[in-house]
Protein backbone atom coordinates (compact mmCIF):
# COMPACT_ATOMS: atom_id res chain seq x y z
CA UNK A 1 0.00 0.00 0.00
CA UNK A 2 3.02 2.30 -0.30
CA UNK A 3 2.94 5.52 -2.31
CA UNK A 4 -0.83 5.78 -2.66
CA UNK A 5 -3.24 8.69 -2.50
CA UNK A 6 -6.21 8.99 -0.18
CA UNK A 7 -8.66 11.48 -1.71
CA UNK A 8 -11.25 12.99 0.63
CA UNK A 9 -14.09 15.33 -0.37
CA UNK A 10 -15.82 17.68 2.10
CA UNK A 11 -18.64 20.20 2.01
CA UNK A 12 -19.14 23.47 3.82
CA UNK A 13 -22.85 23.86 4.53
CA UNK A 14 -23.32 27.37 5.87
CA UNK A 15 -26.63 28.66 7.22
CA UNK A 16 -27.42 31.83 9.17
CA UNK A 17 -23.75 32.54 9.84
CA UNK A 18 -23.09 28.99 11.08
CA UNK A 19 -21.18 26.11 9.49
CA UNK A 20 -22.03 22.44 9.90
CA UNK A 21 -19.38 20.13 11.36
CA UNK A 22 -19.44 16.50 12.35
CA UNK A 23 -18.19 14.60 15.38
CA UNK A 24 -17.45 10.93 14.73
CA UNK A 25 -16.05 7.93 16.54
CA UNK A 26 -13.88 5.89 14.17
CA UNK A 27 -10.75 3.78 14.49
CA UNK A 28 -10.98 4.02 18.27
CA UNK A 29 -10.94 7.82 18.55
CA UNK A 30 -13.33 10.77 18.59
CA UNK A 31 -12.77 13.13 15.68
CA UNK A 32 -14.19 16.48 14.66
CA UNK A 33 -14.16 17.37 10.98
CA UNK A 34 -16.31 18.69 8.15
CA UNK A 35 -19.02 16.52 6.56
CA UNK A 36 -17.81 14.36 3.70
CA UNK A 37 -15.60 11.36 3.15
CA UNK A 38 -13.56 9.20 0.84
CA UNK A 39 -13.68 9.16 -2.93
CA UNK A 40 -14.51 5.71 -4.30
CA UNK A 41 -12.95 4.33 -7.48
CA UNK A 42 -14.96 5.36 -10.55
CA UNK A 43 -16.59 8.29 -8.74
CA UNK A 44 -16.17 12.01 -9.42
CA UNK A 45 -15.56 14.39 -6.54
CA UNK A 46 -18.98 16.04 -6.73
CA UNK A 47 -20.74 12.67 -6.95
CA UNK A 48 -18.73 11.57 -3.91
CA UNK A 49 -19.79 14.57 -1.86
CA UNK A 50 -23.44 14.20 -2.85
CA UNK A 51 -23.29 10.50 -1.88
CA UNK A 52 -21.66 11.27 1.47
CA UNK A 53 -24.31 13.86 2.39
CA UNK A 54 -27.07 11.40 1.45
CA UNK A 55 -25.45 8.53 3.40
CA UNK A 56 -24.63 10.58 6.50
CA UNK A 57 -27.55 13.03 6.61
CA UNK A 58 -30.16 11.92 4.09
CA UNK A 59 -29.69 15.38 2.61
CA UNK A 60 -29.41 16.14 -1.09
CA UNK A 61 -27.01 19.00 -1.78
CA UNK A 62 -26.08 21.29 -4.63
CA UNK A 63 -22.55 22.50 -5.17
CA UNK A 64 -22.14 26.28 -5.02
CA UNK A 65 -18.44 26.34 -5.85
CA UNK A 66 -15.07 24.72 -5.33
CA UNK A 67 -13.37 26.17 -2.25
CA UNK A 68 -9.95 24.54 -1.91
CA UNK A 69 -7.86 21.52 -2.86
CA UNK A 70 -4.81 20.53 -0.84
CA UNK A 71 -1.79 22.04 -2.57
CA UNK A 72 0.93 20.70 -0.29
CA UNK A 73 2.09 17.30 0.91
CA UNK A 74 -0.08 15.99 3.74
CA UNK A 75 0.50 12.43 4.97
CA UNK A 76 -2.47 10.60 6.42
CA UNK A 77 -2.52 10.57 10.23
CA UNK A 78 -4.63 7.48 10.94
CA UNK A 79 -3.73 5.28 8.01
CA UNK A 80 -0.35 3.98 6.80
CA UNK A 81 2.15 6.82 6.57
CA UNK A 82 2.99 5.92 2.97
CA UNK A 83 -0.36 7.41 1.91
CA UNK A 84 -0.67 11.02 0.79
CA UNK A 85 -3.88 12.81 1.67
CA UNK A 86 -5.59 15.05 -0.85
CA UNK A 87 -8.62 16.95 0.44
CA UNK A 88 -11.08 18.76 -1.78
CA UNK A 89 -13.53 21.22 -0.24
CA UNK A 90 -16.71 22.64 -1.76
CA UNK A 91 -19.26 25.22 -0.66
CA UNK A 92 -22.64 23.50 -0.75
CA UNK A 93 -26.29 24.30 -0.18
CA UNK A 94 -29.26 22.19 0.85
CA UNK A 95 -32.99 22.79 0.96
CA UNK A 96 -34.63 23.64 4.25
CA UNK A 97 -35.91 22.38 6.49
CA UNK A 98 -32.84 20.25 7.08
CA UNK A 99 -33.60 16.57 7.74
CA UNK A 100 -30.64 15.78 9.99
CA UNK A 101 -30.50 16.20 13.75
CA UNK A 102 -27.90 18.36 15.43
CA UNK A 103 -26.54 18.78 18.93
CA UNK A 104 -24.82 21.60 20.79
CA UNK A 105 -22.43 19.27 22.62
CA UNK A 106 -19.10 18.08 21.22
CA UNK A 107 -18.82 14.29 20.78
CA UNK A 108 -22.44 13.74 21.83
CA UNK A 109 -22.17 10.12 20.66
CA UNK A 110 -21.26 6.74 22.15
CA UNK A 111 -17.74 5.35 21.73
CA UNK A 112 -18.96 2.87 19.10
CA UNK A 113 -17.22 2.72 15.73
CA UNK A 114 -19.28 4.61 13.15
CA UNK A 115 -21.15 6.84 15.64
CA UNK A 116 -21.71 10.33 14.31
CA UNK A 117 -23.45 13.59 15.20
CA UNK A 118 -23.62 17.05 13.65
CA UNK A 119 -23.18 20.51 15.16
CA UNK A 120 -23.58 24.05 13.93
CA UNK A 121 -20.77 26.44 14.87
CA UNK A 122 -20.93 30.19 14.33
CA UNK A 123 -18.46 31.11 11.61
CA UNK A 124 -16.94 33.79 13.82
CA UNK A 125 -16.39 31.21 16.59
CA UNK A 126 -14.70 28.62 14.37
CA UNK A 127 -11.39 27.58 15.98
CA UNK A 128 -8.70 25.41 14.41
CA UNK A 129 -7.94 23.62 17.68
CA UNK A 130 -11.45 22.11 17.73
CA UNK A 131 -10.59 19.96 14.71
CA UNK A 132 -8.79 16.63 14.84
CA UNK A 133 -6.79 16.65 11.64
CA UNK A 134 -4.04 19.07 10.53
CA UNK A 135 -5.64 19.76 7.14
CA UNK A 136 -8.95 20.79 8.77
CA UNK A 137 -7.05 23.07 11.17
CA UNK A 138 -5.38 24.63 8.14
CA UNK A 139 -8.67 25.03 6.29
CA UNK A 140 -10.23 26.90 9.24
CA UNK A 141 -7.76 29.71 8.49
CA UNK A 142 -8.85 29.73 4.86
CA UNK A 143 -12.52 29.83 5.92
CA UNK A 144 -11.85 32.71 8.32
CA UNK A 145 -10.07 34.68 5.58
CA UNK A 146 -12.90 33.91 3.13
CA UNK A 147 -15.56 35.00 5.62
CA UNK A 148 -13.72 38.24 6.37
CA UNK A 149 -13.25 38.99 2.67
CA UNK A 150 -16.92 38.27 1.87
CA UNK A 151 -18.25 40.31 4.79
CA UNK A 152 -15.99 43.24 3.77
CA UNK A 153 -17.23 43.00 0.17
CA UNK A 154 -20.84 42.84 1.40
CA UNK A 155 -20.34 45.96 3.52
CA UNK A 156 -18.74 47.78 0.58
CA UNK A 157 -21.58 46.75 -1.74
CA UNK A 158 -24.19 47.89 0.82
CA UNK A 159 -22.44 51.27 1.21
CA UNK A 160 -22.23 51.67 -2.56
CA UNK A 161 -25.94 50.87 -2.88
CA UNK A 162 -26.83 53.37 -0.14
CA UNK A 163 -24.70 56.03 -1.84
CA UNK A 164 -26.31 55.25 -5.19
CA UNK A 165 -29.81 55.57 -3.68
CA UNK A 166 -28.84 58.83 -1.93
CA UNK A 167 -27.41 60.27 -5.16
CA UNK A 168 -30.50 59.20 -7.07
CA UNK A 169 -32.76 61.04 -4.57
CA UNK A 170 -30.73 64.26 -4.84
CA UNK A 171 -31.01 64.47 -8.63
Amino acid sequence: MANQFNIRVYGFLIDNGCILITDEFRLGIYMTKFPGGGLQFGEGTIDCLKREFMEEMETPIDIISHFYTTDFYQPTTLLPSEMQLINIYYLVKAEKPFKFNTTDKMNDIPAIDGSQCFRWIKMNELRAEEFTFPIDRFIVGKLTDWQHKNSSQSRKAAKALQLSIKNCKTK
